[in-house]
């Protein structure tokens, strides 16, 4: 049976503020060819978990530009691996936007499909603050984006 690891919010914490308004040179900057914004999550999720889950194609990992998986650095394979995960690597559950806590992630939906992740990093009132690439920013109010629907994702662990 595998071993369940907490997620380590602080760290993610600390990653996403320290790289939100720059890139981390370890990871390809995605910007100018789809966008960064998942990319960046994932970087924030790995600095709060340490495990990826290497599967080919299905998995959630990132070992250099050419390796690396479709739900590290895409949208809506990052929400169905974290949401149907059963492996190795972080899971969570799809939960109200009033119950995620800073380190959680929001992905936006425009309609027909999810377009950008978000991770929380703090809280104003009930207005969560996030942090993001492609276009970035560090303690942006949800209430700056536009969006037709969305997925709060909560940060259950790892499995190791």
């Amino acid at each position: 049976m595998a071993r369940i690891v907490p997620y380590r919010r602080r760290d993610a914490l600390g990653y996403a503020e320290k790289w939100a308004m720059g890139r981390n040179p370890q990871y390809m900057n995605l910007s100018g060819i789809g966008g960064d914004c998942t990319n960046f999550c994932s970087q924030c999720l790995f600095a709060g978990c340490g495990i990826m889950n290497r599967t080919q194609d299905t998995g959630w990992y990132y070992i250099s530009p050419n390796d690396r998986s479709p739900a590290w650095t895409g949208v809506k394979f990052f929400r169905r691996f974290l949401l149907e995960n059963r492996g190795r690597g972080p899971f969570a559950e799809e939960t109200e936007l009033e119950a995620l806590l800073p380190g959680d992630f929001i992905l936006l939906n425009g309609g027909s499909y999810y377009y950008h992740a978000l991770i929380v990093v703090g809280r104003s009132g009930e207005m969560p603050l996030v942090a993001a690439h492609t276009y970035d920013a560090y303690m942006r109010p949800l209430s700056a984006y536009s969006y037709a629907a969305l997925s709060p994702l909560h940060i259950l662990g790892a499995r190791d």
